[in-house]
């Protein structure tokens, strides 16, 4: 019931204020914009709106965020499927088949699939994270070092499945990652990543990040 009360409760803000729910497609429509380049994602789009959205009022402000964030995302998969160069991260699946039916000669059915594909994963989300937010994040807090290490090695393990015919250069890839994961500050416990790395190629590194 108090998910209820604090949704009822933001549909009337919005109702009483229209112009945010512009500010938030326009959101959408940067985000697309900034997803589709390549190397730009959707952390990267946020942080380029934050100083436009300071000086908002909260509910017009993170609605355009939020409406930026969704919007780069998804704006990845426009040229991963019609170049396969993913534009953000969560675009690299979409690369693998996208680019097929693209050399097929279907690249709007291609788009057409990935666009609603993510509206109804978009908002499917949205609907799980308000009912079940609360009971996820008491399960989240449970976790110990035990799961996640075990979280870790499952993500590893999804290289091989993804690697195609070439497991060996998704392995190596892989390495290559954690290597340079284990360089820097960590960014949950705010200590070094690995006890072993240099602190001046540390601060050099998190300068040039």
């Amino acid at each position: 019931m108090y998910q209820l009360d604090m949704l009822m409760q933001g549909v009337a803000n919005l109702a009483a204020n229209p112009f945010a729910l512009v500010l938030a497609v326009c959101g959408v429509a940067l985000g697309i914009i900034i997803g589709a380049m390549p190397g730009l994602t959707a952390a990267m789009g946020v942080a380029i709106m934050l100083p436009f959205t300071f000086g908002m009022d909260p509910i017009s402000g993170l609605l355009m965020i939020c409406g930026v964030f969704f919007g780069a995302v998804h704006g990845g998969t426009a040229t991963a499927i019609l170049l396969r160069i993913p534009g953000t991260p969560a675009a690299a699946a979409t690369a693998l088949d996208g680019y097929e039916l693209t050399k097929k000669g279907k690249a709007g059915l291609a788009l057409g699939t990935a666009a609603i594909s993510a509206f109804i994963g978009g908002t499917g989300s949205i609907i799980v994270l308000i009912f079940l937010g609360p009971i996820i994040a008491r399960f989240a807090l449970n976790f110990s070092a035990a799961e996640s290490f075990g979280l870790a090695v499952f993500g590893l393990s999804i290289i091989s499945g993804i690697s195609g015919r070439s497991p060996i250069k998704g392995l190596i890839a892989g390495f290559l990652g954690l290597l340079i994961a284990t360089v820097g500050m960590d960014p949950m416990g705010d200590f070094l990543a690995s006890p072993a790395a240099l602190p001046n190629f540390t601060r050099c590194l998190s300068f040039q990040s």
